[in-house]
């Protein structure tokens, strides 16, 4: 009910493709619940500990939840789980698309992709086994994800770029037109020699309780049209930038500022954008908000916007539209993008490198060296934590990442509960899976200074939201319209799947989730000596003295640890794994 109690396993090599249908333990999902949480269980038990994420060994996992096929707004989500080429660590990108609902029709919660073949081609999987099959691609080496659909036309795919193909270690992988970006998805699938995937079946998961759903569906639907999502349907999240750069939130010229002026930040509002071409609002598979805003013909969010406009020193409207265009044709990340070339532009500007690279340059040249591996594009592809390596030269202190993954949209010197939420974050520097910002931006929170008191705890309960709604698959967007999550949560869970949890016990479940992806980063090398931001946070105070203070932030990574129940320094022992009951999970065999 709502659930399969299967995964599709599909082992790739040389010219073969084998299909298998392995049972999952009936209480996985009441332990992990689904998409990251299920991913994270999945990533645990398939990968070999110290796996390269390029290696044939490394499992590719597309992780479905008990709330995908419900007829409740937003579910329409998949998530990507991998151990990331891009940093060394846990990777969890979501994306939306009625290619994941096509992907639970194939009868199983999640598809785990191990191996690699000798050729690139295009894996169809089938519900009935014997229809899974191979075709070559050599025809769409190349080819962007939206061509790769057309050729396919009537069928369900997700595929990669011409990133993907050069495993660039930000590339993306796209379905429907929507990517899971950050991590590097798409050169694992890459690596594999995997250019596409297509699902068809006619499996249906019924849910636990049909009448409750339907009710609770149409409620939901109402809530998700209201005040709380009414920014996102009329302008989208790019409206954040002018905010965000009155605030002295945004980041400039690879966070060397934190605001590019009034007039600059207006012509980058939806407004500006929309005179390039027009402003059409669309919307994901089976939602009701309807929060894709596309200028120009372009989809854009505030982290594209930022990433590719002033974090590069770009101002001009036309030509952020062309470099997020670049960004969905190749596809990559466009955060990663983003800061990857700002930190270039910065070594240049410093004299580091020879490069003809400057803030404000056309980025769509060099978006598109990097997808090609072509030149000096061939670094750039690599990210800003080994590019800053190669050059040295004390570049290492503004290469704008944590764990190797690049910073998104907001500046932790003005932001100091992100600060630490950034420092933290299993996948490094990120936004989404540790929604801090939410805590710097509520009334009575100083965002200029953070304590070793009141931070940790905010960070938990903004890190734990966003689990739960990872895990169910809710989109964030609804976190507004929902007042008690743990309560609903559980509810939605009985009636989809019929699994009976308390609040309580389903935010212990969700603390299991983040005790495990922690547990896999320590079991990939992980020490607490990764927890913290680039030293241009820690030494070089903004205008108005803003700084995080180094001291400071130590004492709430390890204030952060205490609070979850770990030991200081992050680590775990018998005691915390039996609180968190995951040890009977860590012993499973593949």
């Amino acid at each position: 009910m709502g659930i399969f109690g299967r995964i599709l396993k599909v082992r790739l090599a040389g010219d073969r493709l084998e299909c298998e249908h392995v049972p999952l333990d009936p209480e996985v999902h009441r332990a992990f619940v689904g998409g990251v949480g299920l991913g994270a269980y999945l990533l645990w038990r398939f990968a070999p500990a110290g796996v390269d994420p390029l290696a044939p060994e490394a499992p590719l996992i597309i992780a479905l939840a008990p709330l995908l096929g419900t007829p409740l707004t937003t579910t329409a989500k998949l998530a990507v789980v991998c151990k990331s080429p891009l940093t060394g660590r846990i990777s969890d990108g979501l994306s939306s698309s009625s290619f994941a609902l096509a992907a639970k029709r194939l009868g199983v919660d999640a598809i785990v992709i191990v191996g690699a073949l000798d050729r690139l081609s295009t894996v169809h999987l089938n519900e009935e086994l014997h229809r899974c099959r191979l075709e070559p691609a050599a025809a769409l080496s190349g080819a962007s994800p939206a061509e790769v659909g057309e050729a396919f036309a009537g069928a369900h795919v997700a595929a990669i770029g011409e990133a993907g193909e050069r495993r660039v270690r930000f590339a993306s992988l796209a379905n429907d037109g929507r990517h899971a970006g950050r991590g590097g998805a798409g050169a694992i699938l890459g690596a594999k020699q995997v250019k596409a995937i297509t699902v068809r079946g006619d499996a249906i998961a019924t849910v636990a309780d049909g009448e409750a759903m339907r009710e609770r569906a149409r409620d939901l639907a109402r809530r998700s049209r209201g005040a709380a999502t009414d920014k996102y349907r009329r302008l989208g999240t790019v409206s954040n930038l002018e905010t965000f750069d009155r605030l002295r939130i945004l980041p400039a010229r690879n966070f060397q500022a934190v605001s590019i002026g009034r007039k600059r930040a207006r012509k980058l509002s939806p407004e500006g954008l929309g005179a390039q071409g027009g402003h059409v609002r669309a919307g994901c598979a089976g939602c009701t908000i309807g929060c894709d805003h596309r200028f120009g013909g372009t989809r854009l969010e505030y982290e594209s916007l930022f990433a590719l406009g002033p974090l590069c020193g770009v101002e001009a409207p036309e030509l952020v539209l062309a470099a997020a265009a670049a960004c969905d044709r190749l596809g990559l990340d466009t955060i990663s993008t983003g800061g990857t070339i700002a930190f270039a532009m910065e070594c240049a500007a410093r004299g580091l490198v020879p490069w003809s690279l400057r803030f404000g340059d056309d980025l769509v040249p060099w978006i598109e060296r990097i997808a090609a591996r072509e030149g000096i594009g061939d670094r750039l592809a690599e990210g800003s934590r080994r590019l800053a390596a190669s050059i040295g030269q004390g570049s290492e202190r503004f290469a704008c990442h944590v764990k190797g993954l690049e910073l998104p949209g907001y500046e932790p010197r003005t932001m100091q509960t992100m600060a630490l939420g950034l420092a933290v974050a299993a996948r490094g520097a990120d936004h989404n899976r540790s929604g801090a910002y939410q805590a710097d931006l509520r009334p009575g929170v100083d965002r200029f200074a953070a304590d070793l008191e009141e931070t940790p705890p905010r960070v938990i309960e903004t890190e734990d939201h966003a689990a739960l709604l990872d895990s169910l698959i809710l989109c964030k967007f609804l976190r507004g319209a929902i007042a008690d999550p743990w309560v609903e949560g559980a509810e939605l869970l009985a009636m989809a799947a019929g699994i009976d949890l308390s609040g309580a016990e389903l935010r212990a479940a969700i603390r299991r989730i983040v005790g495990l992806r922690h547990l896999f980063n320590r079991r990939e090398g992980w020490t607490i000596a990764e927890d913290t931001l680039p030293e241009r946070f820690l030494s070089e105070p903004l205008e108005d003295g803003e700084v995080v203070s180094r001291e400071l932030l130590q004492g709430m990574v390890a204030g952060y640890y205490r609070a979850r129940g770990y030991g200081a320094d992050g680590a775990l022992g018998g005691a915390q794994l039996e609180r968190l009951q995951l040890g009977r999970w860590l012993e499973m065999e593949p």
